[in-house]
């Protein structure tokens, strides 16, 4: 009996001494809370909680529904815990930064945490080896938690014979599992966080069946052959079944019975909902093919109506009854640059481009129709024009939609040399003609350089308002950016000598970046914008050049922000010569230390660009990384910075407390984030124009409300190459 006893006791020792981790209280959340640190969190597309801080916010609820709910409370909907559960989200939103619609998640979770917590009281100190019940003393540990009438409850309902029952069987119903889960604590929502970012992929989910795999794959790194038998089948029914499947592709691999609202694979938070998945029945055969035969009806309305639109403006620029014009053009051979016009509803220039007078020449592989030519169209002067020929292959029907491919054109249209055709001799409608003799390369350029000048004058003048109109959500359609810019600025440089090897310079003032200096700017920077390339610090300076002519010295930006040139300022120079880094930036901050100002500062890793935007004067630094990474990625841009605002404080005398010395704070802002591996310097440079627009020295956490998204669109980052070539037109950089 005595040894049954020593038996028994050293095993309520042992279970104790096994639990060698402490009460989590979370410290320092809290003492970071105290000293205004509300840490963000963040959620993928299904709605789960992830890196950074997924678990720390996690701990801290297990924390609070430790303290806050009783052991004894075994049904988590009772509305008796109402105001326990008001208290914990009360906790939840005073040290993170989180959503009033993430509520329902963190409740959820606390009541599953809290279940664990009963069960591993159960389990570790209520059990035997064997599974029996023991009766055990409250342990010292949880006397700050748990009171001994709480402890003396909980035992009486573990020993009840219905809740023995219903444990024996969920116990049974776990035990054994077929497939295991292998990734202790890291759960779905990080795991395929984790895969993706070591993978650097643009994707923002991964299917269920990679994920599930994935997570029952063990410290050697291989799989079990039954693991890679379910998701080779996976493989096979996805290539099978219609996206419209209301069962999912691991539920049909593994033939087992599903719990209702259950993704299987995707792990806690996710529902059908949250995937967009519709429930319902699956459209049979005959819905299918009568939407089929009804969208072919669509398309040969829209073909016909096509066609009948072709045929009518074919008749009005080939009609030499309605051509007002006595101007027979003599085109020579080969490729010349050339004027397009048309003559109907009225005689017009509507672009420009070159003519390819050559003999056996093909409009995509079929031949031009008859007295045609076969034209490149560069510059749209009047975008909304029709062709005279629409383009059955590209679906151009209008010059705009042309600009940058082939098309046929009327040669009675064509004026080679840029030369202005005449009408009829009526004095009314006469039109001056010129030769290509009289009108040289130059003038052409200083003209077309005037026109963009007026044009620029009237789209920058109110630039602040358009860029916060142009991202702000609104409740009509915005009219997608036109490439008239790039095509001009590009038709401008080939009739120079920077494609082959020369170089110009733009002037940069020294109220830019502390100092003046000409930058050179040759082929290959204009060809990143052209080609959608990577942009280096040449195409980066001279946008900053725009952005401080159009939107901060007209608007009287210039003494609330300022720019620290990204060629002194890298990553690459913080390595090799710190101080020189460190003088440069102190200086520009202390030429600036008698009034409050943001300065941007476009920050180059080495292959991204990121953007920081420092407050000296209250000592705060914004972090907008495009790629999501944390400012601890950089540890040595880290260091410099804090090094240069406690020297930029010590040299204006600021007094501090010993602990406020390391008080600069970071804020990590929830910026829109790119889905390539090339865009992040024209996100940066939308964070500038962005914050300009609006005028605010303060970023949100959240980023601005009237740009906020989560990435932009295709049109939005066209819009800064836009702006670049017509600022480059403006300034005549090909002269």
């Amino acid at each position: 009996m005595a040894d049954d006893q020593h038996e028994e006791v050293s095993k309520k020792v042992s279970a104790e001494e096994e639990i060698r981790r402490g009460i989590t209280v979370m410290r320092r959340v809290v003492q970071g809370r105290s000293r205004g640190i509300i840490l963000d969190v963040y959620w993928n597309n299904q709605g789960q909680l992830i890196e950074p801080n997924g678990h720390t916010l996690t701990s801290f609820i297990g924390a609070l529904v430790r303290n806050e709910i009783p052991i004894t409370c075994d049904d988590w909907r009772n509305k008796e815990l109402n105001e326990s559960k008001e208290k914990i989200w009360s906790e939840i939103k005073r040290c993170f930064n989180i959503e009033e619609e993430r509520r329902g998640f963190c409740m959820k979770l606390a009541g599953k945490l809290l279940r664990g917590f009963r069960t591993f009281l159960s389990s570790k100190f209520l059990k035997d080896a064997d599974g029996n019940f023991v009766d055990a003393e409250l342990p010292k540990k949880y006397e700050s938690l748990i009171s001994a009438e709480e402890w003396e409850a909980f035992k009486s309902k573990r020993q009840d014979p219905v809740f023995q029952r219903i444990s024996a069987t969920n116990r049974e119903r776990a035990s054994s599992p077929a497939y295991p889960y292998r990734k202790g604590r890291v759960g779905y929502g990080r795991l395929e966080q984790s895969m993706l970012q070591k993978e650097e992929s643009s994707e923002t989910s991964l299917p269920a069946h990679v994920l599930w795999k994935e997570a029952r794959v063990g410290k050697s790194g291989v799989p079990q052959e039954e693991v890679l038998h379910v998701y080779q089948k996976c493989e096979e029914l996805s290539q099978s079944l219609s996206p419209d499947d209301t069962k999912g592709i691991l539920s049909r691999a593994l033939d087992v019975p599903e719990y209702s609202g259950r993704v299987r694979g995707k792990g806690f938070g996710v529902i059908p909902t949250s995937l967009s998945i519709k429930k319902g029945k699956a459209p049979s055969n005959r819905e299918l093919h009568a939407r089929l035969e009804a969208m072919q009806a669509e398309l040969y309305a829209l073909r016909r109506e096509r066609e009948a639109s072709a045929s009518t403006v074919y008749r009005d620029a080939s009609d030499k009854n309605s051509i007002n014009c006595t101007f027979q053009p003599n085109i020579p051979e080969g490729i010349s640059h050339c004027q397009l016009y048309l003559s109907s509803p009225y005689y017009r220039m509507v672009s420009k481009g070159k003519v390819h007078n050559v003999s056996g020449v093909l409009l995509h592989t079929r031949e031009l129709p008859a007295g045609c030519l076969k034209v490149s169209v560069d510059i749209a002067v009047e975008p909304n024009a029709a062709l005279p020929y629409p383009s059955d292959d590209s679906d151009a029907t209008t010059v705009h939609e042309a600009v940058g491919s082939f098309v046929a054109w009327p040669t009675n249209l064509i004026c080679v040399g840029y030369e202005t055709p005449t009408k009829s001799k009526s004095k009314d409608n006469a039109i001056p003609r010129h030769t290509e003799s009289t009108v040289s390369r130059k003038e052409l350029q200083e003209n077309e350089v005037s026109n963009a000048s007026v044009q620029q004058k009237k789209e920058v003048s109110n630039a602040s308002a358009r860029v916060k109109s142009s991202c702000a959500k609104k409740t009509v359609a915005r009219k997608k950016p036109t490439t008239k810019y790039r095509s001009c600025l590009r038709t401008f440089l080939e009739m120079t000598d920077i494609p082959t090897g020369g170089v110009r310079t733009v002037h940069m003032e020294v109220g830019i970046f502390g100092f003046d200096y000409d930058q050179m700017i040759g082929n290959e920077d204009f060809m990143q914008v052209f080609s959608h390339e990577e942009i280096g610090v040449t195409v980066v300076n001279t946008y900053i050049r725009f952005l401080y002519d159009k939107l901060m010295r007209p608007n009287g930006l210039d003494v609330s922000f300022g720019f620290l040139a990204p060629a002194t300022v890298n990553l690459g120079l913080i390595l090799s010569r710190p101080d020189t880094v460190t003088e440069y930036v102190l200086r520009i901050l202390m030429d600036n230390k008698d009034a409050e100002k943001l300065f941007f500062i476009p920050f180059n890793t080495g292959g991204h660009w990121l953007l920081l935007a420092i407050n000296p004067i209250r000592e705060i630094v914004y972090y907008l990384d495009s790629l999501g990474n944390d400012w601890t990625t950089y540890p040595d841009m880290k260091v410099l910075i804090d090094t240069v605002l406690q020297a930029f404080r010590a040299q204006r005398d600021i007094q501090t407390s010993r602990r406020g010395a390391n008080s600069i704070t970071w804020i990590k802002v929830a910026c829109p984030q790119q889905r390539n591996q090339i865009d992040c310097g024209y996100f940066m440079l939308r964070f500038m124009r962005d914050t300009l627009a609006l005028g605010r020295l303060m970023i949100p956490t959240d980023y601005f409300e009237e740009f906020k998204c989560a990435f932009y669109t295709k049109d939005q980052v066209d819009e800064i190459k836009e702006e670049w070539c017509q600022f480059m037109i403006e300034l005549n950089v090909f002269s």
